[in-house]
């Protein structure tokens, strides 16, 4: 039990100081400090633009990478607040309620700036399910710390930090706060309630060691140890019957045990002369047979015993390594193929950046003409160009964000609006929080690309629509092109799966109507392969005259990290 609280109390703290530093990348930013100083009678533009930029450089990012927390607010002891909150129904404050709030954190926290946490919350409906890390800071301009700094997270997260620690059926952990409040306990009518005075000062007297107490209806011991760190007491509970239960069992399973064991030595020293000597003997020679690369399983005698037990395990040993290496040849046959898709990718790679300078040079050339000709639309078109041919021959399989991938999107519109003659815009309805999320390069444009050549064989009309959208579901992350196009039939949708299920790049295929392809839907699904592996790739679901949607499936893990 000693152990189990130890080990509880070390991960307490680990936890608590993650969210210390997550505190501390806060309030070293700079518009953080200048906006503790903004004067009461601040402009209401300069609030609203102050409270965006903290929202996108500080708080955006703190939720994405600790999605446990619950609220993020800043208190000036000018009376200015700015509250951001994750997950849970937004509050709002008048200037008294915020004055309460600074008298309140500036009672329970210390004037050096260290950090206070506390069992308490903003939210209204959430009492005692919160804990709140506050600290003071200072602003931009002095020294003095003249605001407040304040995170929630909801207590009953703790309980995920213990769920490897086995106390049995009847056994919990609780933590008490160093006022003598239940902090987090299992049975959540508890937390924020005052431990009995007769219970504390148990705990007090036993320091670490243990004690016994009835208080909780039954004869328990419980051992404690505080947390330098957060000042908490975290205490182990466990019936005392059921600690002194496996005394009597392992006196019980020893005797049981040692007159079994004696029965089965007898037995054994009669028949081991009898029946284990040949069975040996032609095990022997099968593991000859082995050592010399035949892979052929020995006979079993008609009895059954342990040696014949054994004789039947070297059989399934020798089946399954022959099963393995026929395995590891076929692996290797594999891990050849795909060496050679790659080597041809990484070729057809180089193919397409010889001399990209001389190209772009040209295009450059091309442009300065179109000025002096006074051609916007040839300077746009050719500008478009440049960037999409510099993009694309950066490198093969490469990863990028979701960001530049919709760029090089973009850039595809400029000279495709030239190109059909009209505008045309695609709706982006990706959120904000996956534009960092990376994707392989160039697999988002040759989808838009093939929309616009098959989707609407009959020309552009005001109801067409392209919708880009992605998210994160059950480990994946995923990234859609929807069209309201032609479709497909179910025909033609059966043996494009089958292409894709075939797992090979595409190389210039000739359609149904003696058309050479391009890169499209096929590469883009063989490249994603072979970046994140065979269990990723493109889904087409599309139905006749009702539109096409195509997703694109990569590891959700895949995204930019915040330091």
């Amino acid at each position: 039990m000693n152990q189990i609280v130890g080990n509880a109390v070390h991960h307490t703290d680990i936890y608590l100081k993650d969210y210390e530093r997550s505190i501390v990348s806060i309030l070293t930013n700079r518009q953080v400090m200048e906006f503790i100083d903004l004067p009461s009678t601040r402009e209401a533009y300069d609030f609203y633009t102050y409270r965006n930029t903290i929202r996108e450089i500080s708080v955006d990012p703190l939720f994405i990478r600790n999605p446990k927390l619950a609220s993020v607010y800043l208190i000036s002891d000018k009376q200015n607040a700015v509250y951001y909150y994750n997950g849970v129904t937004e509050q709002s404050f008048n200037a008294e309620d915020i004055r309460k709030q600074r008298e309140y954190f500036l009672a329970n926290t210390t004037a050096d700036g260290q950090l206070s946490i506390l069992n308490h919350t903003i939210i209204a409906g959430q009492e005692n399910q919160m804990l709140t890390l506050v600290r003071r800071i200072r602003g931009f301009t002095s020294s003095e710390l003249s605001g407040l700094l304040a995170i929630e997270m909801r207590s009953a997260d703790l309980s995920a930090l213990w769920k490897g620690i086995d106390l049995g059926k009847y056994g919990y952990l609780f933590i008490i706060d160093d006022k003598g409040n239940y902090v987090y306990h299992p049975d959540g009518t508890k937390v924020g309630t005052n431990v009995p005075a007769e219970f504390v000062g148990k705990l007090k007297q036993a320091d670490s060691r243990s004690f016994i107490d009835a208080s909780e209806g039954d004869q328990r011991m419980y051992v404690s140890l505080d947390s330098d760190y957060s000042g908490w007491k975290l205490v182990v509970s466990m019936p005392l019957r059921e600690l002194r239960k496996p005394l009597s069992n392992i006196r019980s399973t020893t005797l049981v045990v040692g007159l079994f064991t004696l029965v089965l030595a007898i037995l054994l020293a009669y028949r081991f002369g009898k029946s284990i000597a040949k069975p040996i003997q032609v095990l022997k020679s099968g593991m000859r047979e082995t050592e010399k690369g035949n892979w052929a399983t020995i006979p079993l005698p008609p009895h059954r015993d342990e040696i014949v037990e054994l004789m039947v395990r070297y059989n399934l040993m020798v089946k399954r390594l022959s099963e393995a290496v026929d395995r590891v040849v076929q692996v290797e046959l594999n891990n050849s193929e795909i060496r050679m898709e790659r080597q041809k990718a990484e070729f057809q790679s180089l193919q397409l950046q010889i001399n990209p300078h001389f190209m772009y040079n040209t295009l450059e050339t091309i442009v300065c003409y179109a000025t002096i000709q006074d051609s916007e639309e040839i300077s746009e078109i050719v500008k478009a160009l440049a960037y999409m041919l510099r993009y694309s021959v950066q490198t093969n399989l490469e990863e990028i964000t979701v960001a530049n991938e919709l760029k090089h999107v973009l850039y595809y519109l400029v000279v495709l609006r030239h190109r059909i003659g009209r505008e045309f815009e695609i709706d982006v309805a990706i959120k904000p929080e996956y534009l960092l999320h990376v994707m392989v390069r160039l697999t988002l444009q040759p989808l838009i690309e093939n929309v616009f050549q098959h989707a609407f064989p009959e020309g552009l009309e005001d109801y067409h629509f392209i919708r880009i959208d992605g998210g994160i579901k059950e480990g994946i992350f995923w990234i859609s092109v929807e069209d309201n196009g032609s479709g497909m039939s179910e025909t033609k949708l059966t043996q494009l799966q089958e292409k894709l299920n075939a797992n090979r790049l595409a190389d210039g295929e000739i359609d149904e109507t003696g058309i050479k392809g391009g890169i499209g839907v096929l590469n883009v699904h063989r490249r994603i392969q072979m970046v994140y592996g065979e269990a990723y790739g493109l889904r087409i679901e599309s139905k006749s005259e009702q539109g096409t949607k195509m997703i694109m499936m990569m590891p959700a893990s895949a995204e930019i990290q915040f330091s």
